[in-house]
């Protein structure tokens, strides 16, 4: 499993928040004058649309993981 997969990140709004928090961050930092950290700080909002929105498969909440499955 990866992180973006971690089941805190399921609902729509965490994942949006993350995001929106990122691009805010990076907001600041260019207006402050830091255009090094802005920049950083919108590379990780960009790697975060990326793994949440692109890659990212929500898990099907009405079927039941392999392990517990009867094996015969």
């Amino acid at each position: 499993m990866k992180d973006s997969e971690h089941p805190f990140f399921r609902p729509l709004w965490r994942r949006v928040a993350v995001v929106a928090v990122c691009i805010i961050w990076s907001i600041i930092e260019f207006t402050t004058g830091t255009p090094f950290w802005g920049t950083i700080a919108l590379g990780f909002a960009g790697y975060a649309v990326w793994q949440f929105f692109y890659l990212y498969k929500p898990v099907d909440e009405n079927k039941a993981p392999a392990e517990s499955e009867p094996k015969e």
